[in-house]
């Protein structure tokens, strides 16, 4: 018997990474919000590693926090270990990746979410979705509760239709022994949308006591750690380190004969895994060539003896598991206390969204993270955020805040799902970000601060000290263009020691900044700057004239291709009657129906010759629209 619960502006179905930072956004946003979840003690939980960042994915973590959303924050508060990664190469691929507290991290985003004014978290089990003339409008759970609202975010991880397979054992369920969501998957089908099967798994958890870490190179973290969120202060914690072995011959050798029970290679998975994350019994048949593998031990908390054992994803039998740790250098004595395990789920096909992650399908219903194809946390909390600023938005009747791929790895992200979709879970990497140099971790505030203070995520109070963080970096940077030094000794030494060559004449000190071999703290000993720069400015002012050539030539292309994103393409546009277009191009802009020249020209199976005949067209549709008035 259904009963109505309850009515609210926004409702978010589940509380992983994904509709945390939906909800919370929702809610500062202005919007009377509920999150419903089917387990209050699962608030995001990290059923996989327990760690936050690395490359690409630190980056979005930024511009999560850049936007005013709460993943930086959060793990900035519980971490156990912060690193920079990649620190040898060049700053556009500076990673910060954390270990954290695993059970910390979820206790304090859930106290988070309780202490969020006009947001409701609540226990319920959606079973099927409410719509209306083509508008969802609210949802009902398992015990008849319909809860009704005017924007729907759906964002349900790995729980749709959840199959845990271990060897020969399988069993519906969602991560970690939770109950799956099966119902919901068959209201989705239900209503039109097309679903595929993806597939992901979770490695063994070892006791501490029973790893023997001196066979194995200790991993510390940074000893001046820098941090996600551009509002924590630098503060003093004790880091755990994590550690480094790797596989042996005999590990090989102990998979190599067992794969005929390995659901890998039996037939019993049919879901299609990360390419990017492989399990162990996979990379050893696809890297055969290969004598080892890294395998890194990363704990999951101050409090607990579990540790995380990186690299070893398997869906193997539990006692071949046990087997394939013991054959590995430190491991040799090791008590599993979690086995591994795959796990299949259902998945939206991405291509049914619109930029803003509303389904194409149903108005007001919108969706996120793993239900999208991606993998990862981060992925998973960046879409969160964009859907609840959304799905506000929606309810408040203003036009949808959409990143390009210029502004940001979560433009990049959304981008790559809705216009080209995925055929396997997706991850974000750096390679593909055509603008990687403009998308640095250290610059996102700069890249997306502004839209966060617009739409009401960023408070003036931060907004003003970014401002005073822009304005310094600038005029620091213009002191250096009209300030001179000449070949005086001190000037000379300076240069001499850093193995570069010596003065001749007065040069300016931007011209010196420019050599690879200066640095600007060195540099500003020479003449100190009368402005107060924390270590964050100073970084800025020297990546910015640094790399000053190269960041120019990219914004030179990302104008010329803002320009196609500009020309927007009618939703109605009925592209089969278009006369010259490809049959293929006819079926994939028809399909996909992008709303701008920029992202049709990025859908496969659409040329440059189609986009040239889109173009005539679509000056002549805007010719005819205009004149109809």
């Amino acid at each position: 018997m259904n009963y109505t619960a309850g009515q609210y502006e926004v409702i978010v179905i589940g509380a992983g990474h994904a509709g945390c930072e939906a909800a919370l956004a929702a809610a500062r946003m202005g919007c009377d919000t509920l999150l419903l979840t089917i387990n209050l003690d699962m608030v995001a939980f990290m059923p996989c590693n327990p760690s936050i960042g690395g490359p690409a994915k630190g980056h979005v973590v930024r511009e999560i926090d850049a936007l005013g959303g709460e993943m930086g924050r959060n793990i900035d508060k519980t971490f156990i270990q912060l690193r920079m990664l990649n620190t040898g190469k060049g700053p556009a691929v500076h990673a910060l990746r954390a270990q954290a507290d695993k059970f910390l991290y979820q206790h304090t985003m859930k106290e988070t979410i309780e202490k969020q004014e006009k947001l409701t978290l609540r226990q319920g089990m959606v079973e099927e979705l409410i719509v209306e003339d083509g508008m969802c409008v609210g949802v009902t759970t398992k015990t008849g509760a319909q809860y009704f609202g005017k924007s729907i975010v759906l964002t349900t991880g790995t729980y749709l239709r959840g199959k845990v397979i271990m060897g020969d054992l399988m069993y519906e369920s969602g991560p970690n022994n939770q109950q799956p969501s099966v119902k919901l998957s068959e209201s989705l089908k239900q209503l039109g949308f097309d679903l595929v099967r993806f597939k992901t798994g979770t490695p063994p958890r070892v006791q501490k006591e029973t790893i023997d870490f001196s066979k194995m190179e200790i991993q510390p973290g940074d000893e001046q750690p820098k941090y996600f969120s551009y509002e924590t202060e630098p503060f003093a914690r004790e880091q755990l380190p994590c550690w480094l072995t790797y596989t042996s011959g005999d590990t090989h050798e102990i998979i190599n004969n067992n794969l005929h029970r390995a659901p890998m290679f039996s037939g019993a998975i049919e879901g299609t895994g990360p390419r990017y994350c492989p399990s162990i019994e996979d990379k050893i048949v696809r890297f055969s060539d290969k004598p080892k593998h890294q395998i890194f031990l990363e704990p999951e908390g101050r409090h607990t003896s579990e540790y995380y054992v990186q690299g070893l994803s398997t869906s193997m039998p539990e006692e071949v598991q046990l087997e394939i740790l013991r054959s590995i250098p430190g491991l040799e004595n090791v008590k599993m206390m979690r086995t591994g395990y795959a796990i299949e789920y259902d998945a939206v096909v991405p291509t049914q969204l619109w930029p803003s992650l509303e389904t194409k399908r149903i108005q007001g219903l919108f969706t996120a993270g793993q239900i999208n194809g991606t993998s990862g946390y981060e992925e998973a909390a960046g879409q969160g955020i964009m859907a609840g600023i959304n799905a506000a938005r929606k309810v408040q009747g203003k036009d949808p805040v959409v990143l390009d791929r210029s502004q940001g790895y979560i433009g990049v992200l959304i981008d790559d799902l809705v216009t080209k979709g995925t055929s396997e879970p997706y991850r974000l990497l750096t390679s593909r970000a055509e603008y990687r140099l403009l998308l640095r971790h250290d610059n996102a505030d700069l890249r997306l601060t502004p839209i966060g203070y617009e739409i009401g995520l960023i408070a003036q109070q931060r907004y003003d000290k970014f401002l005073h963080k822009k304005a310094t970096v600038a005029a620091e940077i213009d002191r250096l263009k009209s300030t001179k030094l000449r070949p005086e000794p001190n000037v000379q030494k300076l240069l001499t020691d850093a193995g570069t060559v010596p003065l001749n004449n007065a040069v300016d000190m931007i011209t010196l900044l420019r050599r690879p071999e200066i640095t600007y703290n060195e540099l500003v000993e020479l003449a100190p700057s009368p402005f107060e720069l924390d270590d964050e400015m100073k970084e800025q002012v020297e990546i910015q004239i640094k790399y000053e050539g190269y960041i120019e030539k990219q914004l030179i292309h990302v104008e010329r291709l803002s320009k196609m994103e500009k020309k927007k393409l009618p939703e109605d546009l009925k592209y089969a009657e278009i006369h010259g277009l490809a049959n293929e191009a006819k079926q994939r802009l028809s399909q996909i129906r992008p709303i701008s020249i920029g992202q049709a020209s990025r859908i496969s199976g659409v040329t440059p010759a189609d986009i040239s005949i889109l173009l005539v067209y679509l000056e002549q549709y805007n010719k005819m629209a205009a004149a109809r008035g």
